[in-house]
């Protein structure tokens, strides 16, 4: 249920002391509990494969806490695959074999990463930290501290390492040092869903959806504003009503930026100015994917939907997975691929929305957004186990 995931802004003020803060937001959990009228997931239903998918390989990661709705995604980063888990371990893999490269036990609450760029491997803590490994060794080349706690995975580009805080700041560090260069600061509503949307940086500039509906497009070294675009206005008489996050991270690509929102809107907006170019009325707090012409949308009732990339019409929508909450779909050459809170990973055609293959990795949630990388999608449980799977043997 998407009240479990809310958390009071009130929270942002103890954000220097994780264990209070983590204990209030386990006692927010608690008020939006299992016992509730809570639509009941779709049974998977039988269908005939038409594609068979091998797992390549598997390894340990560290597992990650439920009741924290921890999202850590794995990075691919060249021929290396990074993983971390919540409770520390920080691990880099070579991405074809899955041979073991380093592993780190940070003994860090973990909580945003793995991001990469300029030579790290960057990582958000519960204790308002920002961590910066070497990308070749896992040493530690630096820590820096901000103002609350770190959910999204940090960026770095051109010696600027850009992290976003869950009290509507966005920091600007130097990939070298870990000192300040810059700060955005931004409205935080009263309610605000547990998470926050990855910046982007792409030709010079970051883009971060905010979660007061709004989306930024700041200059990378000194966060100038460029410009800002309204993706979803809050409407409704409670706070709970209000709440229209930006918690799915923006797709950039041929100069257009894509987004979601919750309770709000899927748009599409100019990289150059911010300027609208369609939106249509839909809820998603899991995630978009893309592939060159069509957008893909988990929404807010776990179904999937295929939409043109232009227009925003609708291709197909597939609605037989609804509420088995489903990760954010990728595009994974012929198919999409969403996983669920149950293990299984759905393989859907792209093309018309039909399941092609099912495979179940574990029997633990699969929060995370999948990963492609060539002809292997990965996938990330919540026990901590990173999967590598193809299609073929």
């Amino acid at each position: 249920m998407i009240y479990r995931l809310i958390m009071v802004s009130l929270f942002i003020a103890l954000s220097g002391c994780s264990s209070v803060r983590e204990s209030m937001t386990d006692s927010v959990t608690g008020w939006f509990s299992d016992k509730d009228n809570a639509e009941p997931p779709a049974k998977l239903v039988d269908f005939k494969a038409s594609i068979s998918v091998s797992q390549r390989w598997s390894a340990s990661v560290g597992s990650n806490s439920r009741k924290l709705y921890v999202r850590l995604q794995p990075k691919v980063d060249g021929d290396r695959i990074y993983a971390a888990g919540a409770k520390g371990r920080v691990s880099a893999f070579e991405v074809t074999s899955g041979q073991l490269l380093w592993r780190v036990d940070t003994e860090l609450p973990i909580r945003g990463g793995p991001g990469s760029g300029d030579g790290l491997v960057l990582l958000g803590t519960a204790d308002a930290e920002v961590i910066a490994l070497d990308r070749n060794s896992g040493a530690e080349r630096w820590r820096a501290k901000v103002s609350s706690e770190v959910l999204a995975s940090p960026a770095a580009a051109e010696g600027v390492t850009v992290v976003r805080s869950i009290d509507g700041r966005i920091y600007g560090l130097s990939s070298e040092d870990g000192k300040r260069i810059w700060t955005y600061d931004s409205s935080v509503p009263v309610l605000t869903l547990r998470g926050t949307s990855a910046p982007v940086i792409i030709n010079g500039g970051v883009i971060a959806g905010l979660s007061n509906g709004k989306l930024v497009a700041l200059l990378l070294k000194n966060g100038a504003p460029l410009w800002e675009s309204r993706i979803a206005i809050p409407s409704g008489r409670s706070e709970l009503e209000r709440i229209v996050d930006i918690d799915a991270d923006p797709i950039v690509a041929n100069g257009v930026v894509h987004v979601a929102t919750y309770q709000g809107n899927i748009a599409t907006v100019a990289l150059e100015n911010g300027r609208g170019l369609w939106n249509r009325k839909m809820s998603s707090h899991a995630g978009i994917g893309a592939d060159s012409n069509i957008l893909y949308v988990t929404d807010a009732n776990s179904e999937v939907w295929a939409l043109d990339r232009r227009s925003g019409s609708s291709y197909w929508k597939l609605d037989q997975l609804r509420a088995r909450k489903l990760s954010a779909p990728v595009a994974y050459g012929d198919y999409v691929v969403v996983a669920d809170f149950e293990g299984y990973v759905h393989f859907i055609n792209r093309n018309n929305g039909a399941f092609a293959a099912r495979v179940r990795v574990g029997s633990s949630p699969i929060v995370a957004a999948p990963i492609v990388a060539g002809d292997t999608v990965f996938i990330s449980s919540s026990a901590g186990e990173l999967t590598a799977l193809r299609i073929g043997g």
